[in-house]
């Protein structure tokens, strides 16, 4: 906004918590200082090591929620998990076939072949074992089929009595 510092953010570690130290201000108010503490945990991982996670430090209705969560997210003033904000995840509100088609072309893609439906399926990529490809190829068209099926039920709901000769 033309050189005009809009954020900033600090972190400072302790022991089993992070510090969130910024400036937010809403709705045109004055700046005003946050210093947040996020809780820390983590878990061991199945070849050694540990996994850190933050603990959201949201209180709704009175009650910690203490979740263990890979991201937070900024509401009205703090940190806090997707479920305290009631975020969705993108494909909670896509349609069936778009869900079924990026599917489908994720693991096209993965293969090394291009994303949209394509008559050849992608090559075997090198070092693959056969087993593990004819696996992907299988998840392929079991996406492909459900998109089909949930587009041709898109139809039918869209369009009462649509015939196939009428499209």
């Amino acid at each position: 906004m033309d050189g005009e510092k809009v954020a900033s953010i600090s972190i400072r570690a302790e022991v089993g918590r992070l510090v969130l130290v910024y400036r937010i201000r809403s709705n045109g108010s004055d700046w005003e200082e946050v210093e947040e503490p996020i809780p820390l945990t983590e878990t061991d991982c199945p070849y050694g090591g540990t996994r850190p996670w933050f603990r959201c430090p949201a209180v709704r209705n009175g009650r910690y929620c203490g979740r263990r969560v890979g991201k937070l997210f900024l509401g009205q003033k703090y940190f806090v998990c997707r479920h305290c904000l009631g975020l969705a995840y993108t494909s909670q509100s896509e349609e069936p076939m778009h869900r079924h088609n990026r599917r489908a072309n994720k693991i096209r893609t993965a293969l090394g072949g291009e994303p949209g439906t394509a008559s050849m399926p992608p090559p075997k990529p090198k070092g693959m074992h056969w087993r593990t490809y004819w696996r992907k190829i299988d998840a392929i068209d079991t996406a492909d089929a459900a998109g089909d099926m949930a587009f041709a039920n898109w139809v039918y709901r869209r369009f009462p009595g649509a015939k196939l000769d009428d499209l």
